[in-house]
C-alpha cells in the first residue's frame, strides 16, 4: 500500500482491520514519524529547525508563522495540517492517522491530546480501528491538558477549558469546560 491509497482509505472513514495491509502500512509509517519526532525532541532546536522537521513529518511545507514548543508527539504525521499562525505548546500528543486539521491562529495548550482512531468494541476485533478526523477551526484556544476525541469539530473562535475532554462538536465562539466538556457560555466575540 502507498501513502495516497492509505490516506484515501482513512479519510473516507473506512475501517483499518487489525493485521490488514492498511494496518501494516500504518505501523511502518509510524516508524518514520517516530524517527522525525525523536529529532524534534532531541535537544534544543531553533524555531526554523522545528518547522523544517514538522514539514518533513507532515510531508508539506509548514508556514513560517507556525510555532511549536517541543516536546511534541505524533504517531503518523502525514495526516496533520497546520494553518498559519498556529501555536502548539509543550508536551502535546497528536494521533493524526485519522486526520487532524488546525485552523489559522489557533492555540493548543500544554499537554493537550488530539486522537483520531477508535478501537473495535468486540474484544475479538479490538485491533480494528475506525478513523474519524479532528477539526479545529480558526482562532480556537485549547487550554492545557485538553483532550479531543475522534470525530470532533471545534468551531472558529471557541475556547476549550483546561483539562476538558471534548466528546462532541463545539459551536463557533463557545466556551466549553469539564469532563465531558459542556458549553459554559458564548465568548462574546466573532472569530
Amino acid at each position: 500500500m502507498e501513502l495516497r491509497a492509505f490516506l484515501d482509505h482513512v479519510n473516507a472513514g473506512r475501517l483499518i482491520e487489525g493485521g490488514s495491509e492498511a494496518h501494516q502500512f500504518m505501523h511502518g509509517a509510524a516508524q518514520e514519524a517516530l524517527r522525525t519526532v525523536a529529532e524534534i525532541n532531541a535537544g534544543y532546536r531553533t524555531a526554523e529547525q522545528v518547522r523544517a522537521l514538522l514539514s518533513e513529518l507532515t510531508g508539506r511545507v509548514v508556514d513560517e508563522s507556525v510555532v511549536v514548543f517541543p516536546p511534541f508527539y505524533s504517531e503518523f504525521g502525514k495526516n496533520l495540517t497546520l494553518g498559519r499562525g498556529v501555536f502548539i505548546n509543550m508536551g502535546c500528543r497528536f494521533q493524526d492517522t485519522g486526520g487532524i486539521t488546525i485552523g489559522d491562529g489557533s492555540l493548543i495548550g500544554h499537554g493537550s491530546t488530539l486522537t483520531t482512531l477508535n478501537h473495535g468494541i468486540d474484544p475479538e476485533r479490538r485491533a480494528d480501528m475506525l478513523p474519524a478526523p479532528v477539526v479545529i477551526g480558526r482562532k480556537v484556544w485549547l487550554g492545557a491538558n485538553a483532550t479531543v476525541v475522534p470525530g470532533v469539530t471545534i468551531g472558529d473562535g471557541a475556547i476549550v477549558g483546561a483539562g476538558a475532554v471534548v466528546t462532541k462538536d463545539v459551536p463557533a465562539n463557545t466556551v466549553v469546560a469539564g469532563v465531558p466538556a459542556r458549553p459554559i457560555r458564548d465568548t462574546g466575540f466573532t472569530a
